[in-house]
């Protein structure tokens, strides 16, 4: 018998009251580009810790093989958990189960028709069987204020590009 996992006592009061970003918990992946000497094509991604470790290759549609895991699988995977967890928190907070959400994530990769460069769609469907559909509704829309995938998407993330020396 497996011991059940236990969800995460973090909480949604505004209880940290710092001038700075506070790291709550940090991960770094590395990206090798393989035998085309291209990530997308023919990386490896792996976790420093081990835990993640797989091959990314291109999807069809782009010109790849599709035979393997690609960013925007990546990004979705991340994204819905993310969602979901937000989700779940509130729920529990309002003594609703959140055993039967679901979060499906869909990524769009495309043209960014400003400049010709690409830019990244996403659109989430919670389906939440048994809970009336305001309640959940309002749920989703504080859940978009929580996670912090949804605040990237609507007010960016700060990130750094540096040459290692």
């Amino acid at each position: 018998m497996t011991e059940r996992i236990q969800p995460p006592s973090l909480s949604t009061e505004k209880n940290y009251d710092g001038n700075e970003f506070s790291p709550i918990y940090t991960t770094t992946v590395t990206v090798h580009g393989g035998v085309a000497s291209h990530g997308r094509a023919s990386g490896r991604a792996r976790s420093s810790d081990g835990a993640l470790d797989l091959d990314l290759r291109m999807p069809a549609e782009l010109g790849g093989d599709g035979q393997g895991t690609n960013p925007e699988q990546l990004f979705a995977a991340g994204f819905a958990a993310c969602f979901h967890g937000a989700l779940s928190l509130l729920a529990r907070q309002q003594a609703l189960d959140p055993a039967a959400i679901s979060v499906v994530a869909t990524v769009a990769f495309g043209r960014d028709p400003e400049d010709g460069g690409y830019l990244l769609r996403v659109d989430l469907v919670v389906q939440w069987p048994g809970v009336a559909p305001e309640t959940a509704t309002d749920l989703m829309e504080k859940a978009d204020t929580l996670c912090p995938y949804a605040r990237m998407a609507w007010r960016g993330t700060p990130t750094t590009i540096t040459l290692a020396s």
